[in-house]
């Protein structure tokens, strides 16, 4: 007897446990925004390789909620396009670019670490993030012949001085059958290293002949990416939808 009421009370206690995380209620709040330089998104790779490489996002923000001592962060990832997206509960956070992530330098405090940015969530909000990329990607112009794809594009350095400016390991063009062209999602690319270029305003580069696609398509998406020396990310001109 004594027994079979304590199975029950455990039933019971199951039970009530189970009906608050039924009325647990989730975030509502958004939170969206650009990665931008004077205004203009930095593009970048493609969240769907996360898997491949290892790692929650190739870039990503990290968010702080002050309530919870900052016990742990949470983690946005920042989309092909520049943009970010997040449900998060009310309350105030604190907002840092993690070391290593994204191709261009995020502000720092006196003693060289992450600076940090304070948000106040109370309702959803949209938000810029103003970073200083080393270099910029212009004038992209990708075209087809014979199905071979050619690219220009011009190369802005944006960091120049000693301290934090970064030298061009390569600049590449990938060609793929979906908007998701990159570095980790490529089915032809051309690569061009930094020491073969004769002018960063003028660069181009061509692609070998396309591989028959299974199944056949009439067009190919194509971006330019820039690896930076000592930088893990790269950064990339717009997508590119051309005709075959």
């Amino acid at each position: 007897m004594k027994i079979s009421l304590i199975y029950l009370v455990l039933l019971l206690l199951v039970g009530l446990t189970g009906c608050e995380l039924d009325n647990f209620e989730p975030p509502k709040s958004t939170f969206e925004g650009r990665i931008v330089y004077k205004g203009e998104p930095l593009l970048i790779q493609s969240a769907n390789v996360a898997v491949a490489n290892n790692s929650d996002f190739p870039v990503f923000l990290e968010l702080w909620q002050k309530a919870y001592n900052n016990r742990s962060s949470i983690r946005i990832p920042i989309k092909q396009d520049g943009t970010f997206s997040s449900l998060l509960f009310d309350g105030d956070y604190k907002l840092i670019v993690p070391n290593g992530q994204g191709p261009f330098l995020w502000k720092r405090t006196a003693a060289n670490t992450p600076d940090s940015l304070d948000i106040k969530i109370q309702g959803s909000q949209a938000m810029d993030i103003e970073v200083v990329p080393y270099y910029m990607l212009r004038n992209p112009k990708i075209s087809n012949n014979a199905r071979k794809i050619t690219g220009s594009v011009s190369l802005e350095k944006v960091i120049t001085d000693a301290a934090n400016g970064k030298t061009v390991e390569r600049v590449s063009l990938y060609v793929n059958k979906t908007q998701f062209v990159d570095a980790g999602n490529s089915l032809n690319k051309a690569d061009l290293a930094g020491a073969d270029i004769k002018d960063l305003a003028n660069v181009s580069l061509t692609t070998g002949e396309l591989p028959a696609l299974v199944p056949s398509q009439g067009y190919v998406f194509a971006r330019i990416g820039l690896k930076i020396t000592g930088v893990e990310d790269m950064i990339y001109t717009p997508v590119q939808k051309i005709t075959l």
